[in-house]
């Protein structure tokens, strides 16, 4: 029963997040950058740096995904910050424009 509950609290967070994504992505996002390096390796380091628990304390999450439409979202919980990598373009999104938004920015540079 157990299981059952906890499975079902992670599929309406999922939720949650899913409907905030596609909210933000109406919008244009915070910043958009380039990379040339793959789009894995990018997503993989952004969500890396994401969880530095020394720079983001308490926040500190990075959840990675396959992209909708191909390439990989990186997100974090409650998606209040996330990026869509794809074809070497970073489209990252703050729904909250605070120093948190700011300090993931600068570190998602990072990887490019």
């Amino acid at each position: 029963m157990r299981m059952l509950t906890v499975a079902m609290a992670g599929l309406m967070l999922a939720g949650c997040a899913g409907s905030t994504m596609k909210e933000a992505r109406s919008q244009t996002p915070y910043k958009t950058l380039t990379s040339n390096k793959p789009d894995l390796v990018v997503a993989q380091c952004v969500q890396f740096a994401w969880q530095d628990e020394a720079v983001f304390g308490v926040d500190a999450s990075g959840y990675l995904q396959p992209g909708d439409s191909g390439g990989f979202t990186v997100y974090t919980r409650s998606a209040e910050s996330f990026i869509d990598v794809q074809s070497g373009t970073l489209k990252y999104y703050a729904i909250v424009d605070d120093w948190v938004a700011k300090r993931r920015l600068a570190a998602l540079a990072t990887c490019l």
